[in-house]
């Protein structure tokens, strides 16, 4: 826990790892400018505290509404948002908020400090989990409990494993941030001083989006179902009563989430469950749109969709509070959001936040992953078991230098 404050400042130099959700074509071109790193141990609202530091950037998100234009001069920001969480995070040494402020001014561009000389690549230890497959389906089980008692309809149980890994990450990282169908693929890093290495990596192989929101219409793409990426495993997600009452539960928060910020009527379901490929596996994903109500900024946007309804449950606090209770440790930066606050093709803003699904933490010698899914009444603990296991794999596989 830190009890130093924020760290605002910079670690100066161009962009090596592009950000997740970062527009790549400005890669080449931009260049820090200044950066917060923030604990929840250091006080405050990280909503708040993230809005006031944007706006002093001079990204203009006050008034996220009225899509205001972005000056030249900044080309935006990569955001990390962890969830707030009850429980310790297993990778204390992460902050819970980090935004980045990259500039398109190439004047006086500081030097690249880079990974200090004669690192080697990474080398990845084996994986131990927090918790059993028994444990996690015991947990399972107590999540059945509360539904039948009607604290909840949905909950997420989200388990962790980490692993020791030594040398320099960045090229298992961005294997990681390469999986087909990473929509929000990238690679955030920091911690270290002048020349020095960084102390903590988050790399995102995300496909799902918090939110989006461009020229005053809000878009969430929630995500719920899974199965193997097969032609068999596809029919059966289609088929499967229980996937399409699940994923029906998020979408309706969700639309409930955008109604906090939108114009009157006009929430929209756009797309219903439909099948998307991340990876090794099919998922089933929605389209929830909304028109923003006049004086919408960061912060009240923020506050009305995050953490996102598919990593929560619903009722979405009360989903929390159960599953705070179950998990053996905390979600760190995992189930939270990361992106890209700046510059649309227009010139205005655009805001892009995928939520950190399919994410690993490094800081300390550990990699660390995460992963679960929504439990509902008529849901098997085994079968829960597997899916999270299986949503690991690839992440674990590119970490190790795998494919296929």
């Amino acid at each position: 826990m830190s009890t130093l404050g924020p760290v605002v400042g910079s670690r100066p130099g161009s962009v090596d790892l592009h950000p997740p959700g970062s527009v790549l074509s400005c890669a080449p071109h931009v260049w820090e400018r200044s950066r917060l790193e923030w604990h929840s141990g250091d006080g405050g609202d990280p909503l708040s505290i993230l809005a006031a530091f944007l706006a002093d950037a001079g990204l203009p998100v006050s008034d996220v509404s009225a899509s205001p234009r972005v000056t030249d001069t900044v080309c935006g920001a990569a955001v990390l948002l962890a969830p707030p969480s009850a429980v310790a995070s297993p990778a204390p040494g992460v902050p819970d908020l980090v935004a980045v402020v990259y500039g398109h001014t190439p004047a006086d561009r500081p030097a690249v400090p880079g990974v200090a000389g004669g690192v080697p690549p990474s080398r990845l230890g084996a994986w131990t989990p927090s918790w059993s497959p028994a444990e996690h389906a015991a947990a399972v089980g107590a999540v059945r409990d509360a539904i039948a008692r009607g604290d909840v309809y949905q909950a997420n149980v989200v388990g962790h494993a980490s692993a020791p890994m030594r040398g320099d990450p960045r090229g298992a990282l961005r294997r990681v941030a390469a999986l087909p169908g990473a929509r929000y693929g990238g690679v955030l890093c920091g911690g270290g001083t002048g020349a020095a290495a960084p102390s903590w990596w988050v790399a995102c192989a995300s496909p799902e989006t918090l939110v989006e929101v461009a020229g005053g219409r809000a878009v969430t793409r929630p995500i719920k179902g899974t199965r193997p990426a097969t032609a068999e495993g596809r029919a059966e997600l289609l088929a499967s009563a229980k996937e399409r009452a699940e994923h029906v539960m998020i979408v309706d928060l969700e639309r409930n989430d955008l109604g906090r910020v939108a114009r009157t009527g006009t929430v929209r379901v756009e797309e219903l469950f439909a099948i998307r490929r991340w990876s090794r596996l099919w998922q089933a994903e929605s389209t929830v749109s909304a028109q923003l109500a006049a004086g919408v900024g960061l912060e009240r946007l923020l506050g009305a969709v995050w953490p996102g309804g598919s990593v929560t449950g619903a009722p979405k606090l009360a989903a929390i509070d159960v599953v705070s209770a179950l998990e053996p440790v905390g979600r760190g930066p995992s189930m939270g959001a990361a992106g890209w606050i700046g510059h649309g093709p227009d010139g205005r803003l655009r805001i892009d936040l995928g939520l950190t699904i399919r994410t690993v933490a490094v800081a300390d010698g550990l990699a660390h992953v995460w992963a679960g899914g929504g439990i509902v009444w008529d849901s098997d603990p085994a079968a829960e078991v597997a899916e999270a296991a299986a949503k690991t794999a690839p992440i674990k596989a590119a970490l190790a230098g795998l494919t296929g």
